[in-house]
């Protein structure tokens, strides 16, 4: 659905489920920048990347030696690359249109999240948060890593948390939360003092602090596509919104003289000061009544509607609140968790992921209204009469007057530039971004063939198993046709088994096949003794409403067999 089209009163948020994918298990999503391809990572270690366009299953990357779930995935800048962190602590890069593994890192710990830096089309470098450690900037080429300072005040290191040591006597340590600005140059931190660290990655110094109200530990830190807005989501059961009042672009130049210009004072201090000029608070969200703790949160593509999954076992429920802080929609699912959700990059589509491995696409319900679909269309409240022209069922009007044209014919037509979307404003299209994947044809697999096209002669055979078919009949799969009956399919079945004369032509019935036909339509099929005789209430259950009947021997002149005499007095 266009942008411009969609109805403002409405409001532009999605409301029901439109559709769901199933492939796996899958626990993790991420849109590309265009919202094309959508990536999601499943238990079994595999990546499934989907055409969001058709919701078919574009390339699926499976590194043999991860067999773990996969924590998260993130899409490079023009889409050539994703990013794959996994349980068994790996961070692997992948080739998005070769579907080959570029390089892959270790961690010391299992990395909850991990981004690729966002200001290079092939990037190496990315920013991992590990389950029970800082921060980390890894360096995928050669494997190595930094970690990034978790408090403002030298010295004092990592925040170690309640939780008991681990089994090699170290210390463990409350996760933290991180992310690149928009254009990478920064980095956002949140630790479990309840602060925002403000970070130079290359220098990894501090430039920042911004104290967030509670001093509760920040579990999420996400930016609005724009970069603008900056979303937190804590361990109060408490969502924030703050606007990022440094530049998009150089804005590490412009926080350097915002440090500059403060003199006057000194540490933290001063931390405070130039952080409380980068982001400033607007307000928070929150279910006051149920006190709902957040799974996850994220902003809508232009930024007006803030969206919290709730993180309750057995609901699926997603909040919409638009920026002023008003809860416009509840969207409650099916009877499953929410571990995972994303907003498109261009449509006011949700898709959420339940902890069954089901991925929920969430769209707009929109109100038809026929009339707007002809501009000459006026819509009626009531009937009226209507009153035609003179001329306006004539072959050459006469009152139709050709008004002339502005339009220059001479002027050469630009079909070539490509209008701008305004959803990109921020950026021009890049040639070199991937936008689809190119569909390639899957062989068919002969194992599913025999499977699908063996399902006529299974019937066939369980009908008549005195009757197996032929290994030419079974290659061919005796497919019924869609308008026959299964009697018919199984008749056509049995006919090829015996000579496949059947087909081709009728043969004359034999007085003795007549009479016994005719016998079987006198006497109950119940009656008939197991045996051979069971061989004649398989043939004649299916003839018995034709017309015409089809003796089963092997001689040409519509004889009889040589068994006939016997069957005949065990029926008897």
């Amino acid at each position: 659905m266009n942008a411009p089209i969609i109805d403002p009163l409405q409001g532009d948020f999605p409301e029901v489920i439109e559709e769901y994918l199933e492939c796996g298990i899958m626990k993790c999503i991420a849109f590309n920048r265009r919202g094309t391809l959508l990536a999601a990572g499943c238990s079994d270690g595999s990546c499934i990347i989907w055409d969001f366009e058709t919701r078919g299953i574009a390339k699926e990357l499976r590194d043999n030696d991860c067999v773990v779930a996969i924590t998260s995935v993130c899409w490079s800048r023009y889409g050539h690359r994703i990013l794959v962190s996994a349980a068994d602590r790996s961070l692997t890069l992948w080739d998005v249109i070769t579907g080959e593994k570029i390089t892959k890192a270790t961690l010391q710990q299992t990395p909850l999240l991990a981004r690729l830096h966002p200001g290079s089309s092939t990037p190496s470098i990315c920013l991992a948060c590990p389950l029970s450690s800082a921060p980390t900037i890894v360096d995928l080429n050669n494997g190595s890593t930094t970690a990034l300072p978790v408090v403002c005040e030298p010295g004092t290191g990592l925040v170690p948390s309640s939780r008991n040591k681990f089994s090699d006597g170290s210390a463990p340590f409350t996760p933290s939360a991180a992310s690149f600005n928009k254009y990478g140059d920064l980095i956002y931190l949140g630790n479990s003092k309840g602060e925002i660290l403000i970070l130079d990655y290359k220098n990894n110094q501090v430039l920042g602090v911004v104290t967030i109200p509670g001093g509760a530990i920040i579990k999420n830190i996400v930016f609005s596509r724009s970069g603008r807005y900056v979303v937190t989501n804590s361990q109060d059961r408490i969502i924030r919104i703050f606007e990022n009042l440094l530049p998009l672009k150089d804005g590490l130049r412009a926080l350097n003289e915002i440090s500059e210009s403060i003199e006057e004072l000194e540490g933290s201090d001063k931390l405070k000061a130039v952080g409380s000029k980068c982001l400033v608070f607007l307000r928070d969200f929150q279910d006051t009544i149920n006190k709902v703790q957040w799974k996850v949160t994220c902003c809508s593509s232009d930024g007006e509607w803030v969206v919290g999954g709730a993180s309750i076992k057995g609901e699926h429920k997603i909040y919409i609140w638009d920026r002023a802080g008003y809860l416009v929609k509840i969207l409650e699912g099916p009877k499953e968790a929410l571990i995972d959700l994303a907003w498109h990059p261009v449509h006011p589509i949700v898709v959420s992921v339940s902890l069954t491995g089901f991925v929920y696409i969430w769209a707009k319900d929109y109100t038809e209204n026929w009339s707007a679909f002809a501009p000459d269309f006026k819509e009626l409240e009531e009937n009226e009469e209507y009153v035609e022209r003179e001329d306006e069922f004539d072959l050459v009007p006469e009152t139709e007057k050709v008004k002339e044209s502005d339009v220059n014919e001479d002027d050469e037509v630009d079909i070539l530039t490509v209008e701008k979307d305004s959803a990109f404003s921020d950026s021009d299209m890049s040639q070199e971004e991937l936008c689809f994947l190119p569909a390639i044809p899957s062989p068919d697999i002969p194992e599913q063939q025999d499977k699908f096209m063996g399902s006529s002669p299974k019937l066939a055979d369980s009908n008549h198993s005195e009757y197996p078919l032929s290994e030419e009949a079974q290659q061919n799969g005796h497919a019924m046709n869609n308008g026959s009956t299964p009697a018919e399919g199984l008749d056509n079945s049995i006919a090829e088994d015996t000579g496949g004369t059947c087909l081709k032509r009728r043969r004359k019935p034999s007085e003795k096949g007549l009479e016994m036909q005719a016998e079987m339509v006198r006497k109950p099929l119940k009656k008939i003794s197991s045996g051979k005789s069971s061989k004649l209430k398989n043939r004649f259950a299916i003839e018995r409403d034709t017309t015409s009947f089809c003796a089963y021997d092997d001689d040409d002149d519509g004889g009889d067999d040589d068994d006939d005499d016997n069957d005949d007095d065990e029926y008897e």
